[in-house]
């Protein structure tokens, strides 16, 4: 049985730092031939006659997603979780005061904490992670918002025009997603997190819905999903899995740290899923969820392997066991209870 690992992080002086990415290496052979496919495309803007318009925005968004990338890169090794939530809300608001203190938390635990760098809920999660641990998405607006005073002038802010550049780099660069009440903008974003991680477009990573203490933001919105798109079939019963509401701060961080109790990270490689651990099953347990989970198996059986050739670049997690098998690629919903299944299972959670 492989050993076990400790799932809270280290901060990043610190020599007990764990291989935590899902984000790849560069490959020095492949990248040149990307970069030359970039170039092609821009020279074909040409060919095409684009308007200048258009060329703006491919342009300015390009050097945006360049620079955001730059900035994340060095930071691709520690766990992040992403922080929504309104940025009128004030400071003597008890949803302010639940941001600040699950910024605190998640920080104290090795995570860094990613927010829209502006007030309200965003300066409550960098309030409590402090400085060192808050990284800034800031999105440029004619009348707000300045960056907030903890993250303003940090070399972690990136400012960005445009929403969608922001946005990606909101979901791809982390580990997890905290939502705190808020406006269109909180909305916006939680659909569309749930919408790539149920899709398969994101990897599986922790949701949690975090209302001031007794609020009824969350249990509401619930309701109105339950109502209007569970029971018209329009979403599945296991996409609820996909997120969790909680009033209670430390409920949402072991939300977040749990889900890394056991389960590393996932990749496909061909046609198959390889679910990383940091626990490797025994042949009983590998039975249960054989049982349990055949309806996500396309074909064949769940199986204990090792890294898989293919998995080269990813040298820092060749170590951990693997679950492998024929995933639907559909049923994301059930992906995720596998996932709590096997965290449960297998780990002090």
């Amino acid at each position: 049985m492989a050993k076990e690992r400790n799932y809270r992080t280290a901060p990043p002086d610190s020599s007990e730092e764990r291989p935590l990415t899902t984000e790849h290496d560069p490959d020095s052979v492949g990248t040149a031939r990307l970069v030359e496919e970039i170039k092609e495309t821009a020279d074909k803007f040409a060919r095409d006659h684009a308007s200048r318009g258009d060329l703006k925005l491919v342009s300015r968004a390009l050097r945006e997603l360049r620079y955001a990338l730059k900035v994340f890169k060095p930071f691709r090794r520690h766990r992040k979780v992403t922080v929504f939530g309104s940025a009128r809300t004030k400071p003597d608001h008890p949803a302010y005061q639940s941001a600040l203190e699950f910024g605190r938390r998640c920080a104290q635990a090795g995570w860094y904490v990613v927010t829209g760098a502006g007030g309200g809920i965003m300066e409550a999660a960098h309030v409590g992670a402090g400085r060192k641990m808050s990284m800034g998405l800031n999105i440029i607006l004619p009348f707000e918002q300045s960056a907030n005073y903890v993250i303003s002038k940090d070399e972690k802010l990136v400012n960005l025009k445009y929403f969608f550049t922001r946005k990606l780099m909101f979901v791809k660069e982390v580990h997890a997603v905290a939502q705190f009440p808020g406006g269109f903008g909180t909305q916006d974003e939680l659909f569309e997190t749930l919408t790539l991680v149920q899709t398969g477009k994101r990897d599986l990573m922790p949701i949690v819905c975090i209302d001031a203490p007794g609020g009824t933001y969350w249990k509401n919105w619930l309701d109105f999903i339950i109502k209007n798109l569970l029971d018209q079939k329009l979403i599945s019963p296991a996409d609820l899995s996909l997120f969790k509401i909680t009033d209670d701060v430390e409920e949402a961080v072991q939300e977040v740290l749990g889900f890394y109790c056991v389960y590393n990270s996932m990749r496909y490689v061909r046609d198959k899923l390889y679910l990383r651990l940091h626990v490797a099953p025994d042949a009983a347990f590998l039975d249960r969820l054989n049982d349990e989970f055949k309806d996500i198996v396309a074909s064949g059986r769940i199986e204990l392997t090792e890294a898989h050739e293919l998995e080269v670049e990813d040298e820092h997690l060749s170590d951990l066991p693997r679950l492998t098998f024929h995933f639907n690629r559909r049923d994301f919903g059930r992906l995720r209870q596998m996932v709590d299944f096997i965290n449960e299972g297998l780990g002090n959670c």
